[in-house]
């Protein structure tokens, strides 16, 4: 069951940061609630209060070279009390403002630690403890990296109104990211593959212009349907008029049950936790919202019209704006909205 971890490892940390290591080369610990052949995993924090999660291993293993920060580090330690002498691999989190979505890797990595256990009955040297930490990284540290330009004020307003419509499907079905498929490459934001969104934000005074990227765009998917939504943002200075992209990254994290797979979509995205605290202070609100069913009639440009109108399609890089303030097309209610995403989830769903 996912998320089952979480309390208990939170709970952990908690306990040992009112207590941290007195010096540089000490660990506070605590035991989790998971069994592997070399004993149970630990929760730590060191003395700068950083947490870390210790993966009991054989002595002979080697952990993977390569990731030593500035975000994630990972390297063998031993540990040893009166009685016992015991390797870890030690993956730690030195960025504090971190914490949260560390906890989620942590989470992932026991969660994959006792699957890989069950799985595996032979008792050799090879144990697959360390094989499921190699895994869960391989699947997060994209998250984590520091490369890359990071997300402008534009892109994070797009990002900001896609997170706002997949929040509001993970409140009613927390698999509902599997429709976020925008990230991914696909022509529409969310898609089932017959029914379709597609996300507009804009910024700045009473706009309501919509720049369309390509023919297919507003293009519905073959024998099923589109809409649109635009969302006008206004720029917010104070958390309790506005939020960021980071506060709406965690609600969606909160309420999806494969924290893994939506972080992957995040990365996919262009957006990087290490880069998350210079995105606090970029706040909005959403001043107004406006669905449109696209259909005959709405503004736009489509292959098929240039197919009708003998232009050849060799035509490319085609970009258009839309004046959404200009009527018609006339917004949907609320009403067929609600309707239109319900039908939408239990598509997905079936």
């Amino acid at each position: 069951m996912k998320g089952r971890f979480r309390p208990a490892v939170e709970d952990r940390w908690r306990d040992l940061a009112d207590r941290p290591a007195s010096s540089p080369h000490r660990l506070r610990t605590a035991p989790l609630p998971v069994s592997t052949r070399s004993g149970p995993p630990l929760a730590a924090v060191d003395h700068e209060g950083h947490r870390h999660l210790l993966v009991p291993i054989a002595s002979g293993q080697r952990v993977r070279r390569g990731l030593d920060g500035p975000v994630l580090l990972l390297r063998k330690r031993p540990l040893e009390d009166a009685e016992v002498y015991q390797s870890y691999a030690d993956l730690g989190c030195l960025r504090r403002d971190l914490d949260d979505v560390f906890t989620g890797l942590c989470e992932d990595v026991l969660e994959e630690i006792e699957g890989s256990e069950s799985e595996s009955a032979s008792p050799t040297r090879d144990a697959p403890a360390l094989k499921a930490v190699h895994r869960v990284l391989d699947r997060w540290r994209a998250l984590f990296q520091t490369s890359g330009s990071p997300l402008g004020v534009d892109q994070l307003a797009a990002l900001f109104g896609e997170l706002t419509l997949l929040a509001r499907l993970l409140e009613d079905d927390p698999s509902a990211h599997r429709l976020w498929l925008g990230p991914s490459g696909n022509r529409h934001d969310f898609t089932t593959g017959t029914d379709a969104v597609e996300v507009k934000s804009v910024t700045g005074g009473n706009a309501l212009r919509v720049r369309v990227h390509g023919l297919r765009q507003l293009e519905a998917p073959e024998g099923g349907n589109l809409r649109l939504v635009c969302f006008r943002l206004e720029r917010a200075t104070d958390p309790a008029s506005g939020s960021s992209v980071v506060d709406l990254v965690a609600r969606a994290l909160s309420l999806c049950d494969d924290e893994s797979a939506l972080l992957g979509l995040l990365v996919e995205a262009g957006y990087r936790t290490a880069d998350a605290e210079r995105y606090r202070s970029v706040l909005f609100r959403v001043a107004e919202e406006r669905w449109y069913a696209v259909e005959k009639g709405f503004p736009r440009l489509t292959s098929q019209d240039l197919t009708a109108a003998e232009v050849p399609i060799t035509v490319t890089d085609v970009e258009y704006t839309v004046d959404l303030a200009v009527e018609p097309p006339h917004p949907l209610s609320r009403t067929r909205v609600e309707r239109y995403l319900e039908a939408m989830l239990v598509e997905e769903g079936s």
